[in-house]
């Protein structure tokens, strides 16, 4: 059944003015097993935000439903840690008050975590004083402080130079080969979503829905040298096929 079972999900936002209304998802269905890390990867606009958004609970479906371990999502909660492209640390916290900020994060957790995504030396700063990626490190620490039953990050290394950006991939995949936190990942990066998941869900163009799931059978641990392996390249190959079309798909629907 799944552990997330996204179901039939449609999310249409209402016209600006006298304008139409844009339909973002159409009836949208994927299921999620629990330890799984998805990648949902699609052109630009198709509505991963705003399915992530959803079963964030921080947006609501218009209709069809989510449902997390039995229960259905209809508002945030602290059982899904929420990761975003932007820095959304307070900017008036240190690094250890930011990631100590939620209802079931302790001390020790936090003191762990810190050392786990590279933090330490760095607990006093406040977010100004820090590089974007250590401004990512802190957000993830924060979610998975915690313990939240899933991880749902939209584009968190989007903003981050090339380097930062492989290291920020290495952290995080390392820290779910360790831990197997359910993982739900938003990126437009085809080389970045069959790197980090075990299954890439692709989205179609706007209206989105999953057109199709795309298992990823390479090894773990994963080193970043796989990005040049034959296995790689077919998977790139394939992907990047799919979502070309989309794309297409979408351009020509922006010129009618």
């Amino acid at each position: 059944m799944g552990f997330l079972r996204v179901e039939s999900v449609t999310r249409t936002f209402p016209g600006v003015g006298e304008g139409p209304p844009t339909q973002a998802l159409d009836r949208t269905d994927l299921s999620v097993e629990d330890n799984d890390f998805i990648s949902i990867l699609g052109p630009s606009g198709c509505g991963k935000s705003t399915l992530l958004r959803i079963v964030a609970g921080l947006d609501v479906p218009t209709s069809g439903r989510v449902m997390l371990d039995g229960e259905p999502v209809s508002r945030p909660g602290p059982d899904r840690g929420m990761v975003f492209q932007s820095y959304t640390l307070f900017p008036w916290l240190t690094v250890r008050q930011n990631i100590l900020f939620g209802p079931h994060a302790t001390d020790a957790v936090v003191d762990a975590l810190i050392g786990r995504v590279g933090l330490r030396g760095f607990e006093n700063h406040f977010p100004k004083m820090l590089s974007g990626g250590m401004q990512q490190r802190t957000a993830l620490a924060r979610a998975l402080a915690n313990d939240p039953k899933i991880l749902l990050l939209d584009e968190p290394f989007g903003a981050l130079d090339h380097q930062t950006r492989s290291l920020m991939q290495e952290l995080l995949l390392g820290i779910w080969e360790a831990d197997r936190k359910t993982v739900l990942f938003v990126t437009h990066d085809i080389d970045e979503a069959i790197f980090m998941a075990n299954r890439v869900a692709v989205m179609s163009a706007r209206p989105g829905r999953i057109k199709a799931d795309v298992r990823i059978d390479l090894p773990h641990p994963r080193h970043y040298t796989v990005k040049t392996s034959p296995e790689f390249s077919r998977y790139k190959a394939e992907l990047t096929e799919q979502i070309r079309a989309e794309a297409v798909k979408a351009a020509q629907m922006e010129s009618v």
